[in-house]
C-alpha cells in the first residue's frame, strides 16, 4: 500500500464527508493505493456514525473509536499503530489542511528521502491571539530540539516513513514534537513542506490558550528526558556536587571572617547570628539532596528493562 492517512477527530461530523471525498479525489487522480484512518477520540456528536457510511461506500476507509476524549496525541499513536502504508500522512478533520499536498508530500519521502516532512502553514487564518503565541512557541521549540529549518512544529499536516511511525510513541501532548521525537530516535532526515491553510468551514477550535503553557512544559520534559533519562547522575550529581561546595566553601568563609575578626581584636558577631551561615547550611543540604536524587535516578535506570535498548537502522 502506497499512502496511510491518519485523521484523528473530535466533533468533526460535518466536515469528514468532504473530507473523505477529496482524499479519494487526489488519490484516484494520482493512482495511489491508500486507506484512510479516523480516529474518534470519543466525539460526542455523530462523527462515528458518518465514518460508519463513508466506509459503506469506500472500503479504504478505516475507523476507529474511543469510549471517551484522550487526546490529540493517544489518538495519533493508535492510528501509526494499525498503518500499512509505504507513506504515512497525518491531517487534522476541520479542512483547514487539504489533501492536495499529499502527491507532493509523498514524494518527498519517496524520492527525496526524507525521515520526516512537516507541514508550514506561512500564510495562516488565524487571530493574532493565537499567531503571536505560535511564532514564540516555535521559536522555542526550534532552539531547545536543534531542528532549526521546522517554522511550525504543531502543523497537523505531517508525512512520516513507515519505519518512523513503527518507533514513534506519541503520548500526554507529545503530538506537538513528534519531529524531536523522531531527531530522538535517530531519523534526522526532517524536511519542511509550505502548505496552503484554510479557514476553518465547520465547527470551533477544539483548543485553547493553555496549550501553550502545556506545550513549554511538554518541551522541558521531552529536553531533560532525552538529554539525561538514561544518565541522571550526570544533571542531578553535578548541580548537587557544586550547590554543596559553594555552601561549604561559604561555611570556611563565615567561620575565617569571626577567626580574623577574634585575632585582630575586631568586633565580631556570632557565626550562628549571620544570615550566611544559615544560608550555606541550605545550600549544602539541598546540594547534598540532589546528588541522592541522581544516585536513586541511577539505581532506577539500572534495574529498568530498557537500558540497553538502541535504535538499530539495518543490520546484514
Amino acid at each position: 500500500m502506497d499512502i496511510s492517512v491518519i485523521i484523528p477527530l473530535y466533533n468533526e461530523a460535518e466536515s469528514l464527508p468532504e473530507l473523505e471525498a477529496w482524499i479519494h479525489r487526489v488519490m484516484e487522480a494520482n493512482k495511489f493505493s491508500y486507506e484512510i484512518i479516523f480516529v474518534n477520540d470519543g466525539s460526542t456528536d455523530n462523527s462515528f456514525e458518518v465514518i460508519r457510511e463513508l466506509q459503506k461506500k469506500n472500503p479504504a476507509v478505516k475507523g476507529i473509536s474511543f469510549r471517551r476524549n484522550y487526546g490529540k496525541s493517544p489518538a495519533l499513536n493508535t492510528g501509526f499503530r494499525r498503518a500499512q502504508g509505504d507513506v504515512v500522512i497525518t491531517m487534522d478533520a476541520d479542512l483547514q489542511d487539504s489533501p492536495d499536498e499529499i502527491p507532493e508530500l509523498y514524494r518527498m519521502i519517496t524520492e527525496d528521502n526524507y525521515d520526516v516532512v512537516s507541514g508550514w502553514k506561512q500564510k495562516r487564518y488565524d487571530p493574532l491571539s493565537k499567531t503571536i503565541p505560535t511564532k514564540l512557541f516555535n521559536a522555542t521549540a526550534r532552539r531547545v530540539s536543534g531542528i532549526h529549518n521546522l517554522h511550525d512544529f504543531n502543523c497537523g499536516l505531517k508525512a512520516y516513513k513507515q519505519k518512523v511511525v513503527r518507533r514513534l510513541e506519541v503520548y500526554g501532548d507529545m503530538h506537538r514534537y513528534i519531529p524531536y521525537l523522531a531527531k530522538n530516535l535517530g531519523f534526522n532526515r526532517i524536511g519542511e513542506k509550505i502548505v496552503h491553510h484554510q479557514a476553518r468551514k465547520y465547527g470551533s477550535s477544539k483548543f485553547g490558550l493553555d496549550r501553550f503553557v502545556n506545550g513549554y512544559l511538554d518541551l522541558l520534559t521531552l529536553w531533560f528526558t532525552n538529554k539525561f533519562g538514561k544518565k541522571p547522575m550526570h544533571f542531578f550529581g553535578l548541580l548537587g556536587s557544586l550547590m554543596f561546595m559553594l555552601g561549604f566553601i561559604a561555611v570556611i568563609c563565615v567561620g575565617a571572617i569571626k577567626l580574623y575578626n577574634l585575632t585582630h581584636g575586631l568586633h565580631y558577631t556570632l557565626v550562628t547570628d549571620s544570615p550566611y551561615f544559615y544560608i550555606s547550611l541550605v545550600t549544602m543540604l539541598l546540594g547534598t539532596q540532589l546528588f541522592l536524587t541522581g544516585f536513586l535516578g541511577e539505581l532506577i535506570v539500572r534495574n529498568s528493562s530498557s537500558r540497553n535498548e538502541y535504535e538499530i537502522d539495518e543490520e546484514i
